[in-house]
């Protein structure tokens, strides 16, 4: 062989190596932390206005009351710090630690992005905890995305006491349980009504549940608040807004009809109960704008949509006690549904009497009709006002304890039943717009049984495995390959692994060519050497082939 084969097989052979060990070093290093969630932080100093840091004074400046101290103490207890330190003690902070701060905190110095610290957390060792893993709700993947105008790593805008960001909201925690108003007592629903789960049967949305069950998605309910202290809720219910006492705990609820909404669309599962929330894995924003009685002031309704867009809520669902037909709601919700949220509204009665200037936008609402286990409609709506009806009549939830459930009738259920589908859409499709998703949960509706050409169903029944499998063809330049039906969107390590086999193959495939390259290499340049010994072979090309005699001698 001449010396520019050697060359060339010598390279060759190295590239071959190098790619080896490239493809070694791929499958087996860690998987970035890029899914570690973004947080509201403090970073304590050394004083501040002169005097030391401790966790209540931090707790009075963010939050506005020491009593709230154990809250952050508790998100913190045992994460590790910089410097190798953890915090034990409630009583001891030193300067550079950075405390996760609960949802609510504000003020300067409390910034919003991923904890310092925690970006090249590798996969299999212990990141830092977040809310969610200092209480034993369960943890949920949290999108990425920051609310709208802000950036991670910037400093946290100034929201309105109680608001939640969207990634706090998503692992909500609620340290302290809250108490009933005095003479607070939701009602039992209708009395006498026998507990069927007609509702639950007809909409299956356990069909869904093997490619989506709503984790991630905070979906925003606007009515009489909801029951924080039911079991059936925990983990699931962020502490809230009561925007008609300016700032307080929207996880009371005196009138039930918030807290049957939520249970429709999160209520976990119990021995022996026929109810289970459409999205179970999704997290409940309550905001409260009727207190015990109603109506709602205009004022406070409006402050509720707004609210939710500020907390950065996914889905908006409007309870019966909000009027959409009202001009300062209908501005809520086209800079809700601007800021790419799904808003849900009981359509419209008929002969209700129509402000021209309370326009809903065309795209990204949801028009609900409510209906029961005949297909019956559980009222006359108006005439193209309608695009999709869910269950609503004699419809089960939660009540004040299991053995005493809600039992109720209203569109503001209908709306609760398509608020639970459409947190389960945007978490199996989180690259559609809000728009996209409205259109989904229309295409994949189907007309009931019992539809009649005299009652509008618009598109008709909501189907919540239909709008999380069917493929749609229209969606194909906007669903990418995260946005597949089967879970991926909701599993923290699969683009990683399809990607890896990715290069895996494209890196075999290169070493195969490289083999094939040798080979021709050795073949195609191969050359006679001279033979420094001719007398023993009598000629200048080969040598002897020796005999076993011959070897043996």
């Amino acid at each position: 062989m001449t010396v520019q084969p050697r060359i060339r097989l010598a390279v060759a052979s190295r590239w071959a190596v190098l790619l080896g060990l490239l493809t070694a070093v791929v499958l087996a290093a860690p998987a970035r932390a890029d899914n570690q969630p973004n947080v509201k932080y403090y970073t304590v100093t050394n004083s501040h206005q002169g005097t030391p840091e401790s966790l209540p004074r931090i707790a009075t400046r963010f939050l506005g009351s020491t009593d709230r101290a154990g809250e952050i103490f508790n998100l913190n207890v045992g994460r590790p710090q910089p410097g190798g330190g953890a915090l034990t003690d409630p009583a001891t902070i030193r300067p550079g630690w950075h405390l996760v701060l609960p949802w609510d905190a504000v003020g300067e110095g409390v910034r919003y992005g991923v904890l310092p610290g925690a970006e090249a957390t590798p996969s299999g060792t212990a990141a830092p905890r977040t809310d969610s893993q200092a209480t034993a709700a369960p943890r949920t993947n949290q999108p990425s995305t920051a609310p709208p105008a802000q950036r991670p790593g910037t400093a946290a805008p100034a929201a309105p006491a109680g608001v939640p960001d969207r990634q706090q909201a998503a692992n909500p925690v609620t340290p302290v349980r809250p108490s009933a108003e005095p003479g607070c007592r939701p009602p039992k629903g209708k009395a006498g009504v026998t507990v069927s789960d007609w509702a639950v049967k007809q909409l299956a949305a356990e069909r869904a549940w093997d490619s989506a069950r709503g984790r991630g998605q905070l979906v925003a309910i606007v009515d009489s608040g909801v029951d924080g202290t039911s079991a059936r809720l925990t983990g699931h219910v962020t502490v809230g807004v009561d925007v008609v006492a300016g700032g307080g705990r929207g996880d009371v609820d005196c009138l039930g009809s918030g807290t049957a909404m939520a249970g429709i669309v999160v209520a976990q599962p119990f021995k022996g109960s026929v109810l289970v929330g459409l999205a179970p894995d999704a997290t409940v924003l309550p905001i409260r704008v009727v207190t015990d009685r109603p109506p709602a002031r205009s004022a406070d309704q409006v402050t509720a949509v707004e609210t939710a867009v500020a907390a950065g809520a996914t889905v908006i669902a409007l309870g019966s006690h909000v009027d959409t037909n009202d001009v300062g709601v209908a501005r809520a919700v086209t800079t809700a549904v601007a800021n790419d949220i799904v808003v849900v509204a009981a359509a419209a009665l008929d002969g209700e009497p129509v402000d021209p200037a309370a326009v809903l936008p065309d795209e990204g609402v949801l028009r609900v009709g409510a209906i029961g286990v005949n297909g019956q409609v559980a009222a006359r709506y108006r005439s193209g006002g309608v695009h999709v009806v869910a269950p609503g009549v004699d419809v089960t939830s939660l009540g004040r304890s299991e053995a005493d459930p809600f039992v109720g009738s209203g569109t503001q259920y209908a709306v609760a039943y398509v608020a639970g589908e459409v947190a389960l859409v945007r978490s199996a499709y989180p690259k559609l717009s809000a728009s996209e998703v409205v259109e989904r949960v229309k295409a994949t509706a189907h007309k009931p049984a019992a539809s009649a050409a005299s009652v509008d169903y618009g598109y008709g029944v909501i189907d919540p495995a239909a709008a999380v499998n069917t493929v749609l063809p229209d969606e194909r330049l906007t669903v990418g390959d995260g946005d597949e039906p089967g879970g991926t969107a909701e599993s923290t390590g699969g683009g990683r692994i399809a990607l890896l086999a990715m290069m895996a193959l494209v890196m075999a495939a290169a070493l195969v060519l490289l083999v094939l390259r040798l080979r021709t290499v050795l073949r195609g340049h191969a050359e006679p050497v001279a033979d420094p010994y001719p007398a023993l072979t009598g000629s200048t090309g080969s040598w002897p082939v020796m005999s076993d005699q011959s070897r043996s001698g």
